[in-house]
């Protein structure tokens, strides 16, 4: 056999990848256009649920009729266009995640099959609870304490004046100046801007677990050097709250409250596939005991 037929018999794999890849992708981008296609025809209850949290926060404040305003003609039109895309990429993901498996599933053995297959599943809904946690919990907390803060400083502002008002009814009372009146007046993308920034920000969070498992599972990290290193991540992750989430405490200590549990839960994952994969050693007799004496007083020390 010659060179050139040694290309030609290489050349051949790489044009059916190549060719295999092109039509995932193909099906990946089309299901991901119908998706938005069919969103934007049910935009505007999607856009409704989405600024429901800030709804129900303008009704606990006293407002019986929340308005939201667009101040640009093409606003509102992009705004649904946003959704479109956000909720068209959340429908199609299981079709553009199928296609990913059908590509790379061909070049793993049995083994990597089962180890990947659970966390291609579980990185979606892992997203979609972060999503759904901070929608019905982190959202609603946020535009409370921000439009209460508002709110919270008018009434001190009128409690002040009047503690040196003089009765109404006085002939030549002086008419007391109460300044500008400052109301909220919301806007549909900024309000919008916030919801999605936090729900994207506690869906990736929420992807901890599943980003440590597969380090643990690729040996990159150690149940034990995970544990040894609790207090770093404390900080890790406070600070990764504060930079995620609005400025404001409660919803930091929320975002911390709800991701440091899944540290613990990664280090647990990662200590079970090391025993297995201890046992399977041991099994094969390959277990090297020294080693792990060495591990064990080291961990100790």
């Amino acid at each position: 056999m010659t060179k050139t037929d040694d290309i030609d018999s290489s050349a051949a794999p790489l044009i059916e990848h190549l060719t295999e890849l092109r039509n995932r992708l193909i099906w990946a981008v089309s299901s991901y256009i119908v998706a938005i296609l069919l969103c934007f025809t049910v935009a505007d209850p999607i856009l409704s649920f989405m600024l429901n949290p800030i709804e129900e926060a303008m009704r606990a404040l006293g407002d019986p009729n929340p308005v939201m305003q667009y101040t640009a003609p093409q606003e509102y039109f992009f705004t649904l266009v946003r959704i479109s895309m956000v909720a068209g990429f959340a429908i199609s993901f299981p079709i553009i995640g199928y296609q990913l498996w059908r590509f790379i599933a061909p070049g793993l053995y049995r083994n990597e099959k089962s180890a990947f297959l659970p966390f291609l599943i579980a990185s979606p809904l892992l997203f979609l609870l972060g999503a759904g946690f901070s929608h019905y919990v982190v959202t609603p907390i946020a535009m409370g304490f921000f439009l209460g803060f508002a709110d919270a400083s008018s009434v001190v502002a009128a409690i002040i004046p009047a503690l040196t008002d003089v009765p109404e009814g006085i002939p030549g009372a002086p008419v007391e100046d109460t300044g500008i009146d400052i109301v909220f007046q919301g806007k549909v993308n900024e309000t919008l801007d916030i919801s999605l920034k936090l729900i994207i920000a506690f869906g990736l969070c929420f992807q901890l677990p599943v980003l440590l498992t597969l380090m643990g599972k690729a040996g990159l990290v150690s149940s034990a050097g995970l544990a040894g290193m609790r207090k770093y991540a404390v900080v890790l992750i406070l600070i990764v709250a504060a930079i995620v989430t609005p400025p404001d405490v409660m919803s930091q200590l929320i975002l911390f409250a709800a991701v440091y549990p899944l540290y613990e839960v990664s280090i647990f994952l990662i200590r079970r596939i090391e025993k297995r994969r201890e046992a399977e050693l041991r099994a094969e007799g390959l277990w090297d005991e020294d080693e792990d004496e060495d591990e064990d007083g080291e961990g100790k020390a």
